[in-house]
């Protein structure tokens, strides 16, 4: 019994010393504030569930860029081939699939309509995950959030924006195949695409972050996601086409469909770590301690922001309180 105590004691020591340690340095005190926010947020389940809207979302999308791309490359075999060999080929793990034969792409009215009828019943699904876990991780109180009706018109609204950043990001990306797979151009590409990426973040951050919060403030986030985003973008069709390279046509499928579950997976995750730089960031929720008690103000500052997001109702109030205060 003594030996167990006195391992659990000297655990307790070293575990204190990190933690004096993290807190005591300020780059690693941010990094695990944003980490630990992370957890209270249950950012692994808000990024599932913009995960799962983004698949269903994500073959409409496809279906519409398709038909769209055939009706403007329409008579012209050349143009839509390199439309097809860039462009296309760049959106994540289905870009080797889109073209995979050498015809001309098909497009027609009746696909265009299923495909925007499709596409909005999946947007609205996302988009309103996406407002959701800006909320969540900004804990606007449920009573200030924004009514069924104006989520709906900025829903559609980001969904817009999000899908314009795909298409320009994969066309920059596409630079070096276009002017004859010049390393020049393609790194050009990749920089251009990030730039891009970064600023799309920053619009969709300034629109859904409390309004006190100023184009600066939002930057940081905005980079991490924006490079996060390109990066993975860069690698995850090279690494989902190399799983599947030598899979049967049914392990093929399966795998393709959970290739592209799990791109969106790391991608919604980007995208929350990116805001959640700037949550802890603008609201100073750092350092934390590794084991509370004691706590340190962020963590009590924390506690009081989790209480107080659950407000449901005017005139509603919610007090916290500490024993050791």
């Amino acid at each position: 019994m003594n030996v167990v105590g006195g391992v659990s004691s000297g655990v307790k020591r070293v575990l204190r010393a990190v933690d004096e340690f993290q807190q005591s340095h300020a780059p690693l005190a941010f990094v695990y504030g944003v980490v630990k926010k992370f957890g209270d947020d249950r950012g692994s389940q808000l990024a599932g569930l913009i995960a799962f809207y983004g698949f269903l979302s994500f073959f409409p999308l496809m279906l519409v860029v398709i038909t769209v791309t055939a009706f403007l490359a329409h008579g012209n075999a050349h143009l839509a081939s390199q439309i097809q060999s860039s462009a296309l080929s760049q959106f994540p793990v289905v870009g080797k699939d889109l073209t995979s034969n050498d015809k001309a792409l098909p497009g027609n009215g009746f696909g265009l309509a299923v495909g925007l009828v499709g596409l909005v019943w999946g947007a609205l699904g996302v988009t309103q995950a996406v407002q959701y876990a800006f909320a969540e991780v900004w804990h606007v109180p449920y009573k200030d959030r924004a009514p069924y009706f104006v989520r709906i018109a900025r829903g559609l609204g980001l969904f817009a924006l999000l899908g314009l950043g795909v298409v320009v990001t994969a066309l920059l990306a596409s630079l070096g195949p276009i002017l004859g797979d010049s390393f020049l151009a393609g790194a050009a590409g990749f920089v251009a695409g990030v730039v891009v990426s970064i600023g799309l973040y920053l619009v969709v951050f300034q629109l859904h972050s409390p309004k006190q919060c100023t184009w600066r403030h939002l930057l940081p986030g905005a980079i991490v996601a924006g490079v996060g985003w390109q990066a993975l973008e860069l690698v995850g069709v090279q690494l989902v086409q190399h799983q599947l390279k030598n899979a049967s046509q049914l392990y093929g499928t399966v795998a393709f469909v959970l290739g592209l579950i799990s791109f969106l997976a790391f991608v919604a995750q980007i995208t929350l770590y990116g805001i959640e730089i700037n949550s802890v960031r603008v609201q100073e929720l750092w350092p934390r301690s590794l084991s509370a008690p004691p706590y340190t103000d962020a963590d009590r500052e924390m506690l009081r922001i989790l209480a107080r997001q659950e407000v449901r109702r005017a005139g509603e109030r919610i007090d916290v309180a500490f024993e050791d205060a």
